[in-house]
């Protein structure tokens, strides 16, 4: 499957100037949402992103809402239970609906792009408390330029380099480029 050519055929990615989650600016943004509204494809992917484990895991957690639908497939594709982590008022990420995690069981953290990792390790940080064995992070796109996040590998099915910039310091904004913010979570930044 030609991934690059999925999420450009779906328009999943877009260029102009983004706010991104992180509160970073980007040329170039990621919106998975819109390959993932067909199940067929959403099904591939997930079945493709388990294929980059070697090891199988007893649960996939991801956070809502980006990791929801691929993390659902890729627990799918394992045929093992799905949770994800929410975030509480105050913001923090937290598992609820009676999820748990039995000590020592398997945890792959599947998201939907990892940018700086900020969810995903939110997610890793939740975890703890269950003491679970976590095998690594995956993500259908990875624009993080990283290999690991704590020292645990990120699998991905497409990594994309995509110029992110500092608010203070984006060229996009002192062209006085309009600003989109698409994606889910609110920030103040």
């Amino acid at each position: 499957m030609d991934i690059l050519n999925l999420l450009k055929d779906t328009k999943t990615i877009l260029n102009g100037h983004f706010k991104l989650s992180s509160g970073l600016h980007s040329d170039t943004y990621i919106q998975c949402a819109q390959v993932l509204k067909y199940p067929e494809y959403a099904e591939l992917l997930g079945k493709s992103l388990s294929e980059k484990f070697a090891e199988k895991p007893d649960y996939i957690v991801s956070p809502a809402l980006g990791g929801l639908i691929i993390g659902h497939e890729v627990a799918r594709a394992f045929n093992i239970p799905f949770l994800f982590t929410e975030r509480n008022k105050e913001g923090q990420m937290e598992l609820r609906r009676n999820f748990y995690i039995e000590e020592n069981k398997k945890v792959i953290i599947i998201e939907d792009v990892i940018t700086t990792g900020k969810s995903t390790l939110e997610v890793y940080e939740t975890l703890k408390e269950f003491n679970p064995q976590i095998i690594g992070f995956g993500c259908i796109v990875n624009r993080s330029k990283k290999e690991k996040l704590n020292n645990l590998p990120i699998k991905s099915l497409l990594e994309i380099e995509a110029k992110t910039y500092e608010p203070d310091n984006c060229p996009l904004c002192k062209k006085n480029i309009p600003i989109i913010k698409p994606g889910s979570r609110q920030n103040t930044k």
